[in-house]
């Protein structure tokens, strides 16, 4: 009887170390938003079928919208502790509503104010008087307002209509509006349907001799200080899947055709749509990060987004410790 007792014992010392070993093992949850396109969700679902996340001990759980600031709400709201946004949402981090603490790239090529050939456009010019769809607060924004502003015009001389860039697709197909502010790979649809009335009236790329447009991970400022150290393994799997992103596009434009369901052709024509190569070639130097959201300032005030006023310190809403951290970690593992 006592060996029988003493069995059991040892038994349950066993389960009790395995439940204990697993408890430690357990990933912690970090439940992240995205956008369904290459510039926003390309590096995080590299990450996750890669496994990259899972090695640093997160489980990503993803969310999709359909802007930067629908994102930022969610997560003021807590259903939300992360989200990708594009260079347009970052006017909400400078004004206190998020914080960035990760570069995903430092320039997005995906912005188009795309015209309607067959409703008299055919120039910036051309849209006065006309409707315009747009997603207010989102790079969309930013590029239709560089583009006016650059041949002497302001939003006062068009016609806004307030849109989702998926619905303002299907809007410019069925020609309810004339023209639209738009980004990949819903713009390579629209030259697809609209053929040879299909018209370009500016992209981010005309403006990079004295702008840039970068997209970045961020979360609140309450979620940053309470969970300090799941931001630096996130950042760490980022890296990661920079590399990964760079080296195997067209690996990465199936992963997201695969996780949004949507049609490879169009994934794979839109790859040129960010600037792949820089962030894995700066990640690691936080004065060539803060150059780049310092530039980026310069684009809302001249865009009339912020004033001078509105501005504050890059530091103040960029962590660029855990920035620091991130990269340490990833360079530690890597050997280097």
């Amino acid at each position: 009887m006592k060996k029988l007792l003493s069995l059991l014992l040892a038994v349950a010392m066993v389960l009790s170390l395995g439940t204990f070993a697993l408890a430690d093992d357990e990933l912690t949850t970090v439940r992240v938003a995205y956008m369904p396109n290459l510039g926003s969700a390309g590096s995080l679902f590299v990450g996750i079928d890669q496994g990259y996340f899972e090695e640093v001990g997160l489980d990503v759980q993803v969310y999709e919208f359909q802007g930067g600031p629908a994102e930022i709400a969610a997560m003021a709201s807590g259903d939300i502790d992360i989200s990708q946004i594009g260079h347009g949402a970052h006017a909400l981090c400078i004004e206190g509503q998020a914080v960035i603490f990760a570069m995903d790239h430092t320039t997005s090529l995906s912005d188009e104010v795309i015209g309607n050939k067959s409703h008299g456009i055919e120039t910036i010019e051309d849209l006065k008087g006309k409707t315009v769809a747009v997603s207010s607060g989102t790079s969309s924004e930013v590029i239709l307002h560089s583009a006016l502003a650059a041949a002497g015009m302001t939003v006062d001389d068009i016609k806004t209509v307030e849109m989702t860039v998926d619905t303002m697709t299907t809007a410019m197909v069925s020609g309810q509006v004339d023209a639209c502010a738009s980004w990949s790979p819903n713009t390579v649809v629209l030259k697809e349907q609209l053929g040879d009335d299909y018209i370009c009236l500016g992209k981010n790329a005309d403006f990079l001799d004295t702008a840039i447009f970068p997209s970045s991970y961020i979360t609140t400022a309450e979620y940053a200080e309470e969970n300090h150290d799941v931001l630096v393994k996130f950042g760490q799997a980022l890296n990661k899947a920079h590399d990964y992103r760079l080296a195997n596009q067209e690996d990465m434009a199936k992963s997201l055709a695969t996780h949004v369901d949507a049609d490879l052709d169009t994934q794979i024509a839109a790859l040129g749509e960010a600037d792949w190569e820089t962030i894995t070639e700066v990640c690691g130097d936080m004065d060539a990060l803060k150059t780049v959201y310092e530039t980026q300032q310069n684009v809302f005030v001249n865009t009339g987004r912020l004033t001078e006023d509105q501005l504050v310190p890059v530091e103040d809403y960029v962590l660029f410790d855990v920035m620091q951290e991130a990269y340490d970690a990833y360079a530690e593992a890597k050997g280097e």
